[in-house]
């Protein structure tokens, strides 16, 4: 589906969008490898199962972007993904941090999916096609991750005694990696300023915030007074990423010219 970068004239504009779909591209390749460490451990066969799913559908989310940037600049979608140093990946720090129990797994679930559907919408309405449709149809299966997580959450919290305990340490700590999945940078006020985007990532952030509240008071949890952790958007990562990184890759290294 070429023609989303190729039919914006001002090299400047085509450039900040393309790192807005690397963003959601490495979002979903990292957040996708991320659920994908629950397959087989998972607490209950049926959240296995849940979890591999979304997992699968958010890597092929990662390839349908990577193949919309690739077929514009005549490259390859595999080498785009893989094929990087890893301060060239433009995802938010919060998606590559380890797993470290169902709790923060769950959370960091609820967090991203509340904003990767109000990412999605932004892009929807961008009228950049043709990934302005294809926004609108990853939207339906971003909903249904949402609603997986949090119908664990409200069932974390729910159950045993130290339950909301054990869930505010977990928000306690992605809270400020997740306030940097708004991290800005010249791209969103270049792309505000030609209309692509209807809104700035400071608004985006406050809204996030309006949306996320009611799930988490609802169940007895508080939002975080802290500063946000960024570095990710501008390709500045931890060291679990080092290591993700490698092990993302190692099939593909072996043989970059290959065809699975």
């Amino acid at each position: 589906m070429p023609g989303t970068l190729a039919a914006i004239a001002d090299p400047a504009v085509r450039e900040a969008f393309r790192e807005w779909l690397l963003r959601m591209a490495d979002d979903e390749l990292v957040i996708g490898h991320r659920h994908s460490e629950w397959t087989g451990v998972g607490p209950d066969i049926e959240s296995d199962v849940a979890m591999s799913s979304i997992a699968q559908e958010e890597l092929g989310h990662a390839r349908a972007l990577y193949e919309q940037i690739a077929e514009d600049e005549g490259g390859d979608a595999d080498r785009l993904a893989f094929g990087r140093a890893a301060g060239e990946y433009r995802h938010a720090a919060l998606l590559e941090q380890e797993n470290e129990g169902w709790e923060y797994s769950i959370v960091r679930l609820v967090l991203y999916e509340t904003f990767e559907v109000a990412r999605l919408r932004l892009v929807a309405a961008s009228g950049q096609e043709p990934v302005a449709g294809l926004a609108q149809l990853l939207t339906r299966e971003e909903r249904y991750h949402a609603l997986f997580g949090e119908t664990w959450l409200r069932r974390l919290a729910g159950g045993a005694p130290d339950g909301p305990e054990r869930i505010q340490a977990a928000v306690d700590k992605a809270w400020p990696d997740a306030l940097g999945l708004f991290e800005a940078t010249p791209a969103d006020a270049l792309l505000q300023h030609a209309g692509v985007l209807r809104t700035s990532p400071g608004a985006e952030c406050d809204a996030w915030v309006e949306a996320v509240r009611p799930v988490l008071e609802g169940c007895g949890l508080r939002i975080p007074t802290v500063t946000a952790r960024e570095g990710g958007r501008r390709g500045v990562h931890t060291p679990a990423f080092e290591e993700l990184l490698a092990q993302m890759t190692e099939v593909w290294r072996s043989d970059p010219e290959a065809r699975w």
